[in-house]
């Protein structure tokens, strides 16, 4: 598939996916002057601007979104720091080729800040997420998960770092499903078939490391 990635940070989810040979034909942030710009310039991947106060509404700035995809022949968009919610059109038009990856294991600490979220509630375990984009906030149906302990003297930092390591190496196995024709969404439900599917529930039975380092 070609995908779109949509960034508004460091961009270190972009270049874990470009890394692994994900196929990007544009990348667009929500910000200017960010790291994921920069990444993208370095892997000489197309990237647009496109800031929200130059739009009246979501529904404005999702058309111009969606014009810039299709320029590019975009089949499906990949969140990595994207601060924004899609508006419906948007949504409906890729319905179930959007993912997003989310530092908790979603349903817990939706939202922003996730990793401060887990640390402030005193959480032993929080984790990775990667789901399907609906309407809702980080609401959609969970394509893959694994765990990441939380350690005792951990702050935002630390446990940030952990969490990092694991997206890095979850996401882009994910996407390489996609792409494989490997993964059905059945309504809340989402099968995973194949090595891929295997590779992933070992990693929610064995989170502390189990199997990463080939995930890409």
């Amino acid at each position: 598939m070609r995908w779109a990635v949509l960034v508004g940070g460091q961009g270190t989810n972009l270049k874990a996916l470009l890394e692994a040979g994900i196929e990007v034909a544009v990348v667009v942030s929500h910000r200017a002057g960010v790291g994921a710009l920069g990444i993208a310039a370095d892997y000489r991947v197309p990237a647009e601007v496109l800031l929200p106060r130059q739009f009246s509404d979501r529904a404005a700035y999702g058309q111009a979104l969606r014009e810039i995809l299709a320029r590019f022949g975009v089949e499906g968009i990949l969140l990595a720091g994207f601060l924004r919610w899609l508006d419906q059109d948007t949504v409906e038009h890729y319905r179930n080729r959007i993912l997003n990856i989310h530092p908790s294991l979603l349903p817990a600490f939706p939202g922003l800040d996730g990793v401060g979220q887990a640390l402030r509630w005193g959480v032993r375990w929080t984790g990775v997420t990667v789901h399907i984009v609906d309407e809702g906030q980080d609401t959609g149906p969970i394509v893959a998960q694994c765990p990441v302990p939380v350690a005792a003297d951990d702050d935002e930092e630390s446990l940030a770092a952990k969490i990092h390591a694991v997206e890095h190496r979850l996401y882009p196995a994910v996407v390489k499903a996609f792409d494989q024709g490997l993964i059905r969404v059945e309504g809340r439900q989402v099968r995973i078939a194949g090595p891929v599917g295997s590779l992933l529930d070992h990693w929610a039975w064995n989170p502390v490391g189990a199997g990463l380092a080939g995930a890409t």
